[in-house]
């Protein structure tokens, strides 16, 4: 079986709101697949229905050949999940934390220990501190530890990198990149646009529903309009100066520049030249107007901007 995750048609509402809308889409064996998107896109509920904590309103799914709902409790003896929100029992200690889990599998944390050796020896000298006390890199591992433990044959993480910094988001994206290595199916949602280059393939997700799906260079290739940087002390004016051009979603906020988006068809240059002469026109003469390589942001927020 090459494919790990099949999901069909699947849809999830509360009350009025749709948080899944129809979605479809395939995660092949062995790969990271992520989901891209903002808070509230759908990324969580499609998580809980894939490891069977909801029931979809319509569609289905399977998860390693297994239906989601007809075959819940055979699944959840394979599947690994990491929710998004600290879960663990903080007033429990790190081991006590790892024990307990592994226990719940019929299990011990002895018998499993290589697999999750790379990321436990990390916070092994830890083990007496309650899972309470530990920073927020440190608790994302013990959380990982506790998902991986029985050994599952796919793993859920929902935001894992959420709240904690840059240095723990690398060495989190790394420890992935090795499980992946022995062969486990990943599955990570998350609102970093810049961790989509740590997939295989992404899924573009906003209000409910997929906007694009894809390996991220075949992403970033597919944008098709021109895409300007604009660097200038005066980004606030400028900004002001850009959206009074080009309509407010094609002129945003990117790092320490402005990036600015043309209309289909047109040259980076003339956009470019235009802009420079409108910028200059209105007093902000230091503005350096370049052109630039679209990111999966870039893609996202036009993707984003085509579908309302």
């Amino acid at each position: 079986m090459n494919t790990a995750v099949h999901v069909d048609h699947v849809t999830k509402r509360y009350g009025e709101v749709v948080a899944v809308d129809g979605v479809s889409l395939d995660v092949a064996n062995g790969e990271i697949f992520g989901f891209i998107g903002p808070d509230g896109a759908g990324k969580t509920t499609l998580f809980r229905m894939l490891v069977t904590l909801l029931v979809p309103d319509a569609g289905t799914a399977t998860v390693l050949g297994d239906d989601v709902v007809r075959d819940m409790w055979k699944l959840r003896r394979r599947v690994g999940y990491m929710p998004g929100r600290f879960s663990l029992y903080p007033d429990l200690s790190v081991a006590e934390n790892l024990d307990f889990f592994a226990s719940v599998f019929g299990t011990t944390v002895k018998k499993e220990y290589d697999r999750i050796a790379p990321i436990y020896t990390q916070i092994e000298p830890f083990n007496d501190r309650r899972a309470g006390a530990l920073s927020g890199g440190m608790k994302q591992k013990l959380a990982l530890c506790c998902a991986l433990v029985h050994k599952p044959d796919i793993l859920f993480l929902d935001e894992p990198t959420t709240g904690v910094d840059a240095v723990s988001r690398r060495e989190f994206w790394d420890l992935l990149g090795r499980l992946k290595g022995e062969a486990l199916t990943i599955v990570v949602s998350t609102p970093y646009m810049d961790e989509a280059d740590r997939c295989d393939r992404v899924a573009l997700m906003q209000g409910g529903k997929v906007l694009a799906i894809d390996t991220p260079s075949a992403l970033t290739a597919s944008f098709d309009r021109p895409l300007v940087a604009v660097t200038t002390a005066k980004r606030y004016e400028a900004l002001k100066v850009l959206r009074e051009i080009v309509p407010a979603e094609s002129a945003y906020p990117f790092g320490e520049s402005l990036h600015v988006v043309g209309a289909s068809g047109g040259s980076v240059e003339q956009l470019a030249s235009d802009l420079s002469s409108r910028l200059s026109a209105k007093g902000i003469d230091d503005a350096k107007v370049e052109p630039a390589n679209p990111t999966i942001e870039d893609l996202f927020i036009a993707r984003m901007s085509a579908a309302t």
